[in-house]
């Protein structure tokens, strides 16, 4: 049935597809003005609509570079309420800066997180308030080529490949594939632990990468669960049952863990970047009373679990806890990856912070 109503909107894909081309064009030929700056810009993104890892990748970046560098990390903010440029600071909360700003900034509070939907703006602004910064990290950026990164990182989904899709609405691509030719670096993310060097080399092979551009692999990895606000760790137990609580885009990664992990789980889900309200907090405790075993939990995401906090008065002595996920590089790539993102951080004068060209 969804193919049959995807076929009928191919239509439309075809005009969008043509929206898509001339906006790049134009770009391409430089009728459109993109900015670049003389210092150390990275970006994180995507061709296609939906999960592809991206927030998880700023947060693999941050970890390897905030020890030798100031990292910034400067994201639109998507779903906020706020508009304009704004700085996290303490009392920041997801309203302000959106679900996956505060999730950076709550886990890296030693490093700046800022959102501005133009970023052109938000860059000058960030170097103004922060002049010590060594490196900006845009998160989900590929697509708005308003601004010209030293470094632009790709990432695409093993199960959903950019090759193997077509343009919305009808498919799932917000840029054409030949887009593709911009990155520097591709991350074919979400991959399973067992790919061998044969399905590696035929993906490597559908892609088909510039000379310039390098391929690598990642699969999830789910770290231990923390309690959403005593923070205290607890391992999963194969008795346990499980009520899933999640507004993701792509929520089948985490059922597949959970059906090799407990004996039972339930899902809770919501739309993507969903912001909970009074009565999906009352839905979220009756489903999990429903639950017909005591050593029962509540599971959620960690972009979830920002927008869950402003009911810790409500929640608190549930046992709601966060599964943290990161990527873990295959085919022992992440050094040569760590390499390549020093390379070019190296490349450019650090501390002296020039105004967009």
């Amino acid at each position: 049935m969804l193919k049959s109503f995807r076929y009928i909107l191919f239509p439309f894909s075809l005009l969008y597809g043509i929206a898509i081309w001339v906006r790049n064009f134009l770009f391409d030929k430089k009728y459109l003005a993109a900015a670049s700056f003389n210092f150390p810009v990275i970006c994180i993104g995507n061709l296609a609509i939906g999960g592809t890892g991206k927030t998880p990748m700023t947060e693999y970046l941050v970890r390897i570079l905030k020890q030798p560098y100031q990292v910034a990390v400067l994201s639109r903010g998507y779903k906020r309420k706020t508009r304009g440029y704004v700085l996290a600071t303490t009392t920041t909360t997801a309203v302000d800066i959106g679900d996956e700003p505060l999730q950076i900034h709550n886990k890296f509070p030693e490093i700046a997180v800022a959102v501005s939907e133009d970023r052109i703006v938000g860059i000058p602004q960030l170097l103004h308030d922060l002049p010590h910064t060594d490196v900006i990290i845009l998160d989900d950026a590929f697509q708005h080529r308003q601004v010209r990164a030293g470094l632009n990182i790709l990432l695409t989904d093993f199960n959903n490949l950019y090759t193997r899709d077509i343009l919305l609405p009808a498919g799932d691509l917000r840029d054409s594939r030949s887009s593709s030719k911009r990155a520097d670096i591709i991350i074919v993310t979400k991959c399973k632990s067992y790919l061998n060097e044969i399905e590696r080399n035929k993906i490597i092979k559908e892609l088909n990468p510039l000379v310039h551009q390098k391929v690598y692999f990642t699969k999830i990895e789910y770290n231990i669960p923390f309690h959403l606000f005593s923070r205290e760790e607890k391992m999963l137990q194969q008795e346990e049952a499980v009520l899933l609580v999640c507004a993701i885009a792509n929520p089948q990664p985490l059922k597949e863990m959970l059906t090799s992990f407990v004996s039972y789980y339930d899902v809770l889900s919501f739309p993507d970047h969903h912001i909970f309200n009074t009565d999906d907090l009352n839905d979220i405790i009756r489903q999990f009373k429903k639950l017909d075993n005591p050593n029962r939990i509540i599971l959620t995401t960690e972009k979830d679990a920002v927008r869950l906090q402003k009911f810790e008065n409500e929640l608190a002595n549930f046992p709601i806890y966060v599964l943290p996920m990161s990527h873990k590089f295959l085919f022992e790539e992440d050094e040569q990856f760590h390499d390549q993102i020093f390379s070019y951080i190296k490349r450019y004068p650090l501390r002296e912070k020039i105004i967009p060209n």
